[in-house]
């Protein structure tokens, strides 16, 4: 499995979690909400799978998932459940990511 594709399937499966975390929460504009969350934790999945980082992968996963957490965490004053979700995530990716993409 190519480091793209896993990082296709790494970032639909954060999204996905992410957006199903938030179904029960109200928002004024809920789809916004839903696909911005999705987005964003695609983008955690797929950039820590494709990035080429020296370091413990865990570590370089909770980098890049702290580090594109927080213009959300900013906007939505959020800070502790999206940096949270975004560390977590981040890390785990990053484990799975050098278990399975082999590096």
């Amino acid at each position: 499995m190519t480091r793209i594709e896993l990082g296709l399937i790494g970032g639909a499966v954060f999204g996905t979690l992410a957006v199903l975390m938030m179904l029960p929460l109200h928002f004024p504009d809920k789809r916004a909400a839903l696909t911005a969350a999705f987005l964003d934790r695609f983008a955690i999945g797929f950039v820590i799978s494709v990035a080429d980082v020296p370091g413990p992968p865990w570590a370089v996963g909770l980098g890049f998932g702290l580090l594109l957490s927080a213009p959300s965490a900013l906007v939505t004053k959020a800070w502790a459940p999206i940096l949270g979700i975004g560390a977590i995530g981040g890390g785990i990716i990053g484990l799975v990511v050098a278990y399975v993409g082999g590096r």
